[in-house]
């Protein structure tokens, strides 16, 4: 069945099938296309394809092995709030484009304080579609922070003294869509003319040969006549080498039919924006009048126009006492973090910045990613060159500029990581990759599928074949690479973890004074690895500065009633400044009772003892 656009709202449900209406859909059959209807917008045809990759090793048990589909990942997040009901709480962030839920769960002792008296990490994942290899790196550092909770001391104190925020699929229509068909749509479904032609949408992917991917064509056209050869160093005669137009025989295209006539294959597919790069700071639009101004590809209207971005801002601007945020991507891989339009030096503190430069090298440690920095200059020279390339309204250079917060978007899963020297010719290519597809018994025939002759019925006689689009080239293939993968980046989100600030009392004392009054004394030490607050997040007052108050119970009274029961406590500077990172509160009283301090930090935390004065 087809799925056209006739009225106000459209509504494509899947089934193993293929395609039904929603009225016959099952129960919990999730819809995969629901957009408002646009005149301009192509009626095209989506057919499900149940991915083997989705599936779980054993129903109910949690694995890191397989990608799980969006009511997967709800039945996790549900099972633990509802198993661990003194640690989760789960919420609906939001609403997606299609009305979907955004799901997060809130991970904290709740006995030990509310989740907003305490310091905080949001981790976010798979705001791209296809980067779904984030979703899975999500869901196990919260499965790691609650399995291990009671049992691995640093763990349990983390989750008595600190807020997790994890939000597994920050953009579920579009990795849903991902995961359910042969699309590899990059962000949200919005209906985008990625063409220019006047109709949205009207030339998207297709899987001629029925193998669930859609991959490439090639076609021989006579020497002198296309841009490619079959790659002389491949004696089998299936990698392709680009060479030039007029000095190959064969052309390479896109798999699938050119349904608007103008040439291209699959160049409109379905949605065409990057909602990471709809963020408000440094945003800028996809289009410019004076041909001298920047624009930005994906942009979308205008910034925060897409409500899967916007609920992440507004849930963080709610929430400013979260100071780490992780919020993954992949295909690098590489610790990547702001500046995203200058060099690090020449708009962050430079006491930020060693911050930052300090995890960098732990990450990588950690890991073994080859690259950690910026995104600007590090992320753009990575392979060489000297100039760095502007992202406009990115999300680390938000969380930065505007949000003060120690932001990383780490991209995870780098097939060249995994990637060996197996013919011994000195080079990790391509030819690589291919001993991999047909030597490894895990990956055997899943990387790369050897070109079958194919009648197109527009070009004639071309072959079809090329590598895993989705399982390969953007994420991890299924099972041990997978795992891998995520395992690597759990520990460096456990070590953001670690590294928040944490106010704690490491001394209360009574000093009596020759007038019979006493003086009570509180001392505050910042034990965390961060400050309480970055020199950026003081500049835009995403923070206040600390207080430390007194309550004075029956029988106390303050020696001067004029003092003020409220001092200000400023901020706490953390492991790179230590001078800054203990302070001493004081309060003379008169007469005998108990007296409560409490100091109170965006960023630090709140922290109070009681003070016997006797």
């Amino acid at each position: 069945m087809k799925r056209w656009f006739p009225g106000l709202l459209a509504t494509i449900v899947l089934s193993q099938a293929g395609i039904v209406s929603a009225a016959a859909s099952p129960v919990g059959q999730v819809p995969f296309l629901k957009r408002p209807f646009i005149p301009a917008q192509a009626s095209f045809e989506v057919k499900q394809y149940a991915y083997p990759e989705t599936k779980p090793i054993q129903a109910g048990k949690f694995d890191i092995q397989h990608y799980p589909l969006y009511d997967e990942v709800l039945y996790w997040l549900e099972t633990w709030a509802k198993q661990y009901p003194d640690l989760v709480e789960l919420q609906s962030a939001g609403k997606s484009l299609e009305g979907r839920d955004i799901w997060q769960i809130t991970i904290t002792n709740k006995k030990t304080g509310t989740a907003t008296s305490k310091p905080a990490m949001w981790v976010g994942a798979n705001r791209h579609s296809g980067e779904v290899t984030t979703r899975v790196a999500a869901l196990h550092f919260a499965h790691e922070l609650l399995s291990k909770y009671g049992k691995d001391p640093e763990i349990t104190r983390l989750l008595d003294t600190r807020t997790f925020y994890v939000r597994p699929v920050e953009n579920p229509d579009g990795s849903e869509l991902y995961l359910n068909t042969i699309q590899t749509n990059r962000s949200t479904n919005r209906p985008v003319d990625n063409d220019g032609d006047g109709i949205m949408d009207e030339d998207i992917l297709e899987d001629l040969d029925g193998d669930g991917y859609s991959r490439q064509m090639r076609q021989y056209v006579g020497m002198g006549k296309g841009d490619y050869i079959k790659d002389p160093s491949d004696s089998s005669g299936r990698l392709m080498k680009q060479v030039g137009e007029g000095k190959g025989d064969y052309r390479v295209l896109s798999e699938g039919i050119d349904n608007d006539g103008d040439g291209k294959y699959n160049e409109d597919g379905i949605g065409g924006l990057d909602i990471h790069r709809n963020y408000p700071e440094n945003w800028r639009p996809m289009t410019e009048q004076t041909g001298m101004g920047w624009t930005q590809g994906g942009a979308g209207e205008y910034p925060l126009s897409e409500p899967e971005m916007r609920s992440v801002v507004l849930f963080l601007l709610e929430n400013p006492h979260i100071s780490v945020v992780e919020t993954m991507d992949t295909t690098v891989p590489m610790h990547l973090r702001p500046p995203s339009t200058s060099k690090s030096e020449e708009s962050m503190f430079p006491e930020d910045l060693k911050y930052y430069e300090h995890l960098d090298k732990k990450g990588q440690e950690l890991t073994g990613y080859p690259w950690a920095g910026d995104v600007y200059y590090t992320y753009h020279t990575r392979r060489g060159g000297s100039e760095g390339t502007p992202l406009f309204g990115h999300s680390p250079d938000w969380g930065y500029f505007q949000y003060g917060a120690i932001w990383y978007g780490d991209e995870l899963w780098g097939k060249q990581e995994y990637v060996k020297d197996y013919n011994k010719d000195g080079k990790t290519d391509e030819l690589d990759q291919l001993w991999m597809n047909d030597h490894i018994p895990e990956l055997k025939g899943k990387l790369f599928q050897n070109w079958m002759a194919y009648d197109h019925p527009q070009l004639g006689k071309v072959e079809i074949g090329g590598w895993n689009p989705k399982f390969w080239n953007q994420n991890a293939p299924a099972g041990s690479y997978l795992k891998q993968a995520v395992e690597k980046q759990s520990k460096f989100n456990l070590e953001l973890a670690k590294s928040l600030p944490l106010l704690v009392v490491t001394k209360t004392e009574v000093k009596k004074n020759q007038d019979g009054t006493s003086t009570v004394s509180v001392t505050v030490t910042n034990e965390g690895f961060l400050p309480d607050a970055l020199k950026q997040a003081w500049l835009v007052k995403i923070v206040r500065k600390g207080s430390a108050s007194i309550e004075l119970g029956d029988g106390l009274a303050l020696a001067d009633e004029n003092t003020d029961k409220i001092q200000d406590a400023g901020f706490f500077g953390g492991a790179l400044e230590e001078e800054e990172r203990t302070k001493t509160f004081s309060w003379t009283v008169k007469g005998k009772g108990n007296a409560e301090v409490t100091i109170r930090s965006t960023r630090g935390g709140t922290v109070n003892v009681v003070i016997p004065v006797k």
